[in-house]
């Protein structure tokens, strides 16, 4: 099964990891792949433009069927490969309604986090304004404190409840880019309970992105 599928993928992306957590929690080993560098440009290569025309990672193929879309590659594992590995949609009507609600918000939060973190690389100099990032900023603020206030009121450990979900695999990449860009512990300790309770767990640890163990984060978010 495994060997049918391949995976391009970029260290350090959380659109890639979340299909590698997949993969692990779904125990499908031994499946093609092969990091790529965005520092070289490598993801705008021929190889990547033939699965994704856009340029973008990752680029994921089962048979003859590509999933560029972080998203629907881990809902397609999770349909086609169910009763194998582990169960990423829970039964419980609660949980699943719940698992959706914040898996589908884990995209505005990883926006927010793009806006501030990727700001200077994405706004051309003359374009810059203090005043915009400094907008950036503050909604990024308030995006962490809702969540904080999600993982306060849960009703277990994980995102979505009692059971480690889709949320999660969408979620949690998201929090260690957080941890990544110096945000604060001690001023959101939820989430940091959050992060400490999963950043071991086997399907995670497995697939971490390779070039974060190698090299320190910054701090752009030390004031958030």
């Amino acid at each position: 099964m495994a060997k049918e599928m391949t995976l391009l993928w970029g260290s350090g992306s959380p659109p890639c990891w979340r299909v590698m957590i997949v993969l692990e929690e779904k125990n499908l080993k031994g499946y093609n792949q092969k990091m790529l560098s965005f520092e070289k440009g490598e993801h705008k290569s021929s190889e990547v433009m033939e699965m994704n025309p856009r340029g973008q990672l990752p680029a994921f193929k089962h048979n003859n069927h590509v999933l560029n879309e972080s998203y629907a590659a881990c809902f397609y594992l999770e349909s086609q490969y169910q009763s194998q590995g582990n169960k990423l949609i829970p039964e419980c009507p609660a949980e699943q309604a719940m698992m959706y609600q914040r898996m589908f918000e884990a995209i505005t939060l990883g926006q927010k986090m793009a806006d501030v973190i990727y700001y200077n690389w994405k706004v051309p100099e003359a374009e810059r304004h203090d005043s915009a990032l400094k907008r950036n900023k503050e909604a990024l603020t308030t995006e962490i404190k809702l969540w904080e206030g999600y993982m306060q009121k849960a009703s277990g450990p994980f995102v979505a409840g009692k059971n480690f979900s889709l949320a999660d695999v969408m979620v949690f990449p998201s929090v260690v880019y957080l941890y990544r860009f110096g945000f604060s512990e001690e001023r959101y300790p939820k989430l940091a309970a959050y992060y400490n309770s999963l950043k071991d767990r086997p399907s995670i640890k497995t697939s971490w992105p390779p070039t974060w163990l190698e090299s320190p984060g910054q701090d752009l978010l030390k004031d958030i």
